[in-house]
């Protein structure tokens, strides 16, 4: 199978400190992929690097083929990639609605899918077709998770990275989460997932990748991190 997303010897530093020393991970078409790792090791700087929210140092990125670590985060969202990102970023001065249209791309995003329409994300999550003329601020955490989701949607990517999505949410909203990337699953989206939720991660993704200080230490199929005590407790504190 061939990767869709394809990282070389990533190196990324904010301003003298350096904080990822040479990732190396790919992704192929329609493919779960997990970013394991305590707090602090990077992880969320690896999916900033590959979307071009912060600039690497060295390295390479490949998405289908083309070389992207130079390109504005914008162009890398052209070529297929898509976040929902730690902390919701919504805007306050949108509607839910001007958030879908003002994200809406025409293209095509994995082969034999259908494109995604603010008909088709409402239907994903419905309670929020009772909030489309409500702004970005008025809607609660829960809410604001699924519209940040919805929103990453709308470009129609072929690989989405969420960071941390079901992070301090209610245990009815993290079930909602799930699904819908449950869905994309099935659907032949290819996903880079952060999550702390082992046993979650674990049901939707083929392997795992896990982080420490910057490296990738340990990498496999899920179920061999999920069912290794050993590991657990080395890598993630479990």
């Amino acid at each position: 199978m061939s990767s869709f997303l394809e990282v070389d010897g990533l190196e990324t530093s904010y301003g003298r400190s350096q904080v990822l020393f040479g990732i190396d991970l790919a992704v192929a078409e329609g493919e779960v992929v997990a970013v394991m790792g305590r707090n602090g090791m990077g992880k969320t700087t690896t999916l900033r690097s590959i979307m071009g929210l912060t600039r690497p140092q060295r390295g390479t990125i490949r998405v289908a083929g083309a070389e992207v670590q130079q390109l504005a985060a914008y162009r890398i969202a052209r070529a297929g990639l898509a976040i929902v990102p730690e902390g919701r970023q919504v805007f306050r001065h949108l509607t839910v609605r001007e958030h879908l249209l003002m994200a809406q791309s025409p293209r095509t995003a994995t082969r034999g899918a259908e494109s995604w329409t603010p008909g088709r994300v409402y239907a994903l999550f419905p309670r929020l077709a009772e909030r489309e003329h409500h702004f970005g601020t008025q809607l609660s955490g829960g809410e604001q998770q699924m519209l940040a989701i919805r929103r990453a949607l709308m470009t129609n990517p072929r690989l989405v990275l969420f960071d941390e999505a079901t992070e301090g949410l209610a245990p009815m909203v993290r079930h909602e989460i799930w699904s819908a990337i449950a869905t994309l699953k099935e659907r032949g989206c290819a996903i880079i997932i952060v999550d702390k939720n082992l046993a979650d991660v674990g049901r939707v993704a083929e392997r795992m990748i896990v982080l420490e200080k910057g490296r990738v230490a340990w990498s496999g199929p899920s179920a061999a991190l999920c069912t290794d005590a050993t590991l657990q407790h080395r890598y993630l504190g479990v």
